[in-house]
């Protein structure tokens, strides 16, 4: 039996010792350590981190999607993991459609793709965007996963420039991945980010926060900023903005890096390790 800590939810592993009071085995696989974000409160911070330590002690075996996790569940839990990373699929380009009716042009505006929540620091990316002059848009898809305050203050900044979309999926996903110019991820927190796999995959430029698990798929097919610098940020989309080469290698090599020709592998004795 296999108990997935969805979107990094660390809870649902306090219960993984259940079922083996039936004689199952049980795999907790961990996809973050929910417990830092900021939206939670002291009670449910604290729920998250004993469900942390419950990953290491009470599972037969735990699953981790970064080389960043298995390193912290070997020090300090003393936890020996198995490492299963995220993958995407590769993405042909699709012929803009329903982006035109959003108001932009293929290969004339910058992604953002997530929730917006304060560790994605979707308000620096606005900031920075906003001090640079150019044609190009910014474009962020996701919606809220956080108290309508902060929704609201993002959307004050809505302009001609500047895009801000609820949660888009199936072929609207597609287009929009696959046609944009640059792909941005700012956050403070992740576990092996989805959306910057699938960035990657539809061999899209990349930009991201340097925080080790984003450093994990972006080194050598992509480029980082300081973590939290608004100005390294805006220094970085000046740049990339201005090499249109250099973007064009990045994403040749991102398409091609080893976390996106097929997505994961699982290992062979994963099984033997349950």
């Amino acid at each position: 039996m296999v108990i997935r800590a969805t979107r990094g939810l660390l809870g649902p592993a306090l219960f993984s010792f259940l079922p083996r009071l039936a004689g199952q085995k049980t795999t907790v696989t961990v996809q973050g350590l929910d417990w830092q974000r900021k939206k939670w409160g002291r009670i449910a911070s604290a729920v998250l981190r004993l469900g942390e330590k419950a990953a290491a002690r009470l599972p037969n075996s735990t699953m981790v999607v970064s080389q960043t996790l298995q390193d912290h569940y070997r020090s300090p839990h003393g936890c020996k993991t198995v490492y299963v990373p995220n993958g995407g699929m590769i993405r042909e380009r699709s012929k803009p459609s329903q982006i035109l009716n959003w108001g932009v042009e293929p290969d004339q505006y910058i992604l953002l793709l997530g929730r917006f929540s304060p560790e994605k620091n979707c308000q620096m990316l606005i900031d920075a965007y906003e001090k640079t002059d150019t044609t190009v848009k910014l474009v962020l898809a996701g919606g809220s996963s956080y108290p309508d305050e902060y929704t609201r203050e993002l959307r004050t900044h809505q302009s001609e420039r500047v895009r801000l979309l609820d949660w888009v999926a199936g072929e609207e996903l597609q287009e929009l991945l696959t046609n944009a110019m640059l792909f941005v991820l700012p956050s403070d927190l992740e576990g092996l980010s989805l959306a910057l796999l699938d960035a990657m995959a539809a061999a899209v430029c990349v930009l991201a926060s340097d925080i080790p698990e984003n450093r994990e798929l972006v080194d050598g097919a992509g480029f980082t900023f300081q973590r939290g610098n608004v100005a390294d940020l805006e220094r970085m989309i000046r740049l990339l903005l201005a090499e249109s080469q250099v973007r064009k290698e990045a994403a040749r090599a991102a398409q091609e890096s080893e976390h996106t020709i097929c997505g994961p592998r699982l290992p062979r004795k994963l099984n033997e390790s349950i």
